[in-house]
């Protein structure tokens, strides 16, 4: 391509009468331009590139027309006040259009239909979620569809923790490649290792950000600060948290359950507890039996960002405190 355009741009330039390696450099930029917009087009989602020319074009139209009003009132400039117009017309039109991608929806799904079904199964994974390992086990079920794509440059942020001085930094990122194995070994599921990357953009977050608008895809995360800033970015999120959270078993107050007290709680007499899904679990005047094995009976659940927490009593405290409620009832 760049061969060609260059020596199509010395061939127009010696036509011209214009110099040789002016014309030359001058192909050889518009080829790399057009192999940067080949690039930039075979990316984009469809909707998303026919709502950017359609706007383009239209403000090109309108910039044309508000240019050549305004060259009418003008002595001098006229070329430059109307090819002005245009260029700001067409840079407008395009950035409104793509702008209000969210309101021309219902007029994508009907002239993309197939694009509009395969919107949102593009899955992009962050590197807290690699690491994490969960997600193997997720997709392993299979609760996921679609594609999962992995950024070049959460590869590289993975390598750089699996060669970190740091001990527990670099078996994490060992972790995170056995994690990326396993899920490429994985049959009917697709892995794709997406090389992009984007220009003036520094932070992982943000690139991750950008390539799921760019793919229509949602973020695959445990991480809670890229969560939020994803929702106010207006990008879907899957937060792994949260989905073990939703599937953890539920429990009811008057449920009884046995545990293993580990250690004391915050408030003087409790005992804290775990259950095999990591909930804890609190118990009044457990610290007694720190080291064994307690009957205890649920009293109330407390549902939190960071998780869920069980509070219960010792079986032989339950029927007092009950009676208790039940006087007050009365």
């Amino acid at each position: 391509m760049l061969v060609v355009s260059a020596a199509a741009g010395g061939a127009a330039a010696r036509v011209l009468g214009a110099p040789v390696a002016a014309g030359v450099a001058v192909g050889a930029l518009a080829g790399g331009v057009a192999a940067l917009l080949e690039v930039l087009a075979a990316s984009l989602p469809i909707e998303r590139l026919f709502w950017g020319v359609a706007g383009g074009l239209t403000g090109l139209g309108a910039g044309l027309v508000l240019g050549l009003v305004a060259a009418l009132l003008m002595e001098r400039g006229h070329a430059a006040v109307v090819g002005l117009a245009a260029a700001l017309g067409a840079y407008v039109g395009a950035a409104v259009a793509l702008g209000r991608l969210a309101d021309l929806s219902a007029i994508s799904g009907r002239l993309f239909p197939v694009a509009g079904r395969l919107r949102g199964l593009d899955k992009i994974l962050d590197t807290s979620a690699i690491i994490d390992g969960r997600l193997a086990d997720v997709c392993g079920a299979g609760f996921l569809d679609g594609t999962l794509v992995v950024p070049g440059f959460v590869l590289r942020e993975l390598r750089r923790i699996a060669d970190s001085p740091d001990v527990l930094k670099r078996n994490r990122g060992k972790r995170g490649f056995e994690v990326l194995g396993r899920l490429q070994r994985m049959p009917g599921l697709r892995v794709e290792i997406a090389e992009v990357d984007f220009a003036g953009v520094a932070e992982v977050d943000e690139k991750l950000l950008e390539l799921a608008r760019t793919r229509g895809g949602k973020v695959v995360t445990n991480d809670y600060n890229l969560n939020k800033l994803a929702e106010l970015s207006g990008v879907a999120v899957l937060n792994v948290n949260e989905l073990a959270n939703a599937v953890k078993p539920m429990v009811i107050p008057g449920e009884a359950m046995t545990v293993q007290v580990l250690r004391e709680g915050k408030e003087p007499g409790q005992g804290v507890a775990y259950l095999d899904d990591g909930t804890m679990v609190v118990i009044e005047q457990g610290k007694r039996s720190i080291g064994q094995a307690l009957e205890v009976v649920v009293t109330s659940v407390l549902q939190t960002p960071a998780g869920r927490m069980i509070f219960t009593r010792t079986r032989d405290d339950a029927p007092s405190a009950a009676a208790a409620r039940e006087r007050g009832d009365a």
